[in-house]
């Protein structure tokens, strides 16, 4: 049932040929995930060597059941010197950034699926049932709950007081922070298989952008959802619905006027916000888990969990880390001279900047880390499948 998860089928594909091409899918899928029938590209076996770095857990505190076995967008929100964790089973926690403390704790009983993200003294989450709630963010008490055409898989933005979500049925909503009212939406259609999840927009001065299921990037007018421009990122090729799928479900991240966007296939692209120009493709590495950025390079776990280092301005491949292979890292993080990665194993692990050997590594779950660690003052936080919810730091 786990695979399932890995999948959203949707309702297009009928009759039998199309149900033998959804088992095909679901079998080449699976070997993608896993490695093979005979699992012949396991996980790689973590092997100990001498860390350069100490790594302190200043804090560990638990968040009921995480994601609940799940495949979720839960993640940690961090705003006024408080952090905001929601599980799957409608809990929702503010803590003290330095201390863990508790600062209140809320039961709503929904199906948290994406989120929070903080707003303006507001935390916004989406649910399974197609659901937007506002929390206030110094209480935890309901602001407003708006009604969306699907689930939420990716994580509402917020910008100039309106919060954009992005649903499974491949819409974009935008409701106004405040009270909660429909703005504007825009729909693009969805292929009949694609993987589970939806990528989270990012907004450029006046452009929401967004990456889709069907291998393009697309930009909207902010306040009113009016169509700017969309780049053809990825296009379906090869004879299996596996080879074909074009997902962009990687979240968009925006550095000095330039978009840059993952595939589940396609490689990685650097687009222009302002008109949708390609500026570069490096075709040699895909991922479905995230990206992250410093000056001068980009860094991304590959889909066999491999991390690269890009140069920002050309795509060209720097060093590529192996020690990690099929561990299921999460995308990466950077903080300082280091990369933080989470595997599947609830390891934290540090990497070298320069050449991406390891430097540390710590275990504070023994569930997967899917999320990307947030940095913040020099603190890790990271937030585990299981509900483990840690802040780390180098002494």
């Amino acid at each position: 049932m786990r695979l399932f998860t890995l999948l959203l089928l949707c309702v297009g594909l009928s009759g039998c040929a199309a149900w033998d091409t959804v088992g095909e899918s679901f079998s080449g899928i699976s070997d993608y995930f896993t490695g093979g029938e005979d699992n012949s590209d396991p996980p790689k076996a973590l092997v100990e060597y001498t860390q350069e770095l100490k790594i302190q857990v200043r804090w560990k505190e638990s968040v009921g059941v995480g994601a609940d076995e799940q495949t979720l967008k839960l993640v940690p929100a961090i705003g006024n010197a408080r952090i905001i964790a929601a599980d799957h089973r409608g809990r929702v926690q503010a803590r003290d950034l330095l201390t863990g403390k508790e600062l209140w704790e809320v039961k709503t009983e929904l199906p948290f699926s994406a989120g929070p993200s903080a707003g303006h003294n507001s935390a916004i989450l989406g649910t399974s049932n197609a659901e937007v709630i506002a929390l206030n963010a110094d209480t935890g008490t309901e602001r407003w709950k708006a009604k969306v055409t699907s689930e939420v898989l990716a994580v509402p933005a917020i910008a100039n007081g309106v919060v954009i979500v992005h649903t499974t049925d491949g819409k974009v909503t935008a409701i106004n922070e405040a009270t909660g009212a429909k703005l504007w939406s825009y729909e693009v259609s969805v292929p009949p298989l694609s993987i589970r999840g939806t990528a989270t927009p990012v907004v450029v001065e006046d452009k929401v952008i967004s990456g889709y299921d069907n291998g393009k990037l697309m930009a909207l007018q902010l306040k009113d959802g009016r169509y700017i421009w969309e780049s053809s990122i990825v296009v379906p090729t090869g004879r299996s619905e596996v080879d074909r799928l074009v997902d962009l479900d990687t979240d968009p991240l925006e550095a000095a006027g330039i978009v840059y966007v993952a595939g589940f296939h396609g490689g990685v692209s650097a687009i222009s916000a302002v008109d949708g120009e390609v500026v570069w493709r490096n075709e040699s590495v895909s991922s479905y888990t995230g990206l992250s950025n410093d000056w001068r390079y980009l860094y991304l776990s590959d889909t066999e969990s491999d991390i690269w280092q890009l140069d920002l301005h050309s795509g060209a491949s720097l060093w590529r880390q192996k020690d990690l292979h099929q561990r299921r890292t999460s995308a990466p993080a950077v903080y300082g001279h280091y990369v933080v990665v989470g595997d599947f194993q609830g390891y934290v692990h540090w990497l070298s900047t320069a050449d991406g050997h390891q430097m540390a590594r710590v275990q504070i779950s023994d569930g997967p880390i899917e999320a990307k660690p947030v940095v913040v003052d020099n603190i890790v936080y990271v937030y585990a499948k299981d509900g483990t919810l840690a802040a780390l730091t180098i002494e």
